[in-house]
């Protein structure tokens, strides 16, 4: 017996009308629609007058369910995989039911259509195209200052995503981490009746959505750059050769130098080496 295909669908993040062709023949020809949350997949569905079958499947999932979408699979069913909007395992459930597949053999197939955070980069007119996703931060505000610092090591603007009950949370953390001037792109509700775009500084993002109770989904777009250092390289080594004299590794040595120097970790490796 054929084993089925895995598809991979993305659905709207918003406008109902944002979905490709080829997305609703795939949900309509599958034998089961795997949803994060059947209620919105069926929304979407008798939208269209779509009539497959609705499987619950979502981030809390038990082990079991994997195991049933794999045995669907394996009996030659197609089944489509959809998160509540936008594209699966980018910050949505699917991820081991995806890997298992893989892993058993079966065909998965990517049916590309809205994200987030590319809908809300294409309008942002933030840098040239380089970019860091990283979707949702830690929720405790310890651990997420840890994620912000290594986004700000990497000189990218970053992509996130956040609830309305901890945005202003997030941004007191960006300002402490990155700075009050960094910008920072927040974009709400896209693609819906009320979507919005702010840009300006952390310091009046904090101002702005502390003075209001935040509604709806964000993405923020922060440009967390390194501060600009007037640091020689001769000091750097200085610094390196001290650590070696301590008999530290090279690898703690240029942890320690980039932390003392606020520097990036590959620079100081580079004068390390060079």
């Amino acid at each position: 017996m054929d084993k089925g295909t895995l598809y991979v669908v993305a659905t709207p993040i918003g406008n109902l009308g944002d979905i490709t062709l080829r997305a609703l023949d795939v949900l309509a020809q599958a034998d089961v629609v795997a949803a994060e949350d059947t209620r919105r997949s069926g929304l979407l569905l008798k939208h269209y007058g779509i009539k497959t079958r609705l499987l619950s499947y979502h981030e809390h999932s038990s082990d079991k369910k994997d195991d049933k979408l794999i045995a669907l699979l394996l009996a030659g069913k197609d089944v489509a995989l959809v998160s509540d909007a936008g594209t699966p395992l980018i910050s949505d459930p699917g991820y081991p039911v995806v890997k298992a597949a893989r892993a058993a053999g079966i065909t998965v197939v990517s049916v590309p259509g809205a994200c987030a955070a590319v809908t809300a980069l294409a309008a942002a007119a933030v840098g040239d195209g380089r970019f860091v996703f990283w979707g949702f931060l830690d929720s405790k505000s310890g651990p997420r200052k840890k994620q912000l610092a290594q986004i700000k090591e990497m000189g990218l603007p970053a992509v996130l995503y956040e609830s309305p009950h901890r945005l202003v949370a997030m941004l007191k953390d960006v300002l402490i981490v990155c700075g009050e001037e960094t910008s920072v792109t927040i974009a709400r509700e896209l693609t819906k009746i009320y979507e919005e775009y702010w840009t300006g500084s952390a310091s009046d993002a904090v101002q702005k959505y502390a003075g209001e109770e935040p509604r709806g989904e964000f993405v923020l777009i922060v440009e967390c750059s390194l501060e600009e250092t007037e640091i020689s390289e001769d000091e750097v080594r200085a610094m390196l050769r001290e650590c070696e004299e301590k008999n530290m590794t090279k690898k703690d040595a240029v942890a320690y130098v980039a932390g003392r120097l606020h520097l990036p970790k590959n620079m100081v490796y580079k004068i390390s080496i060079g």
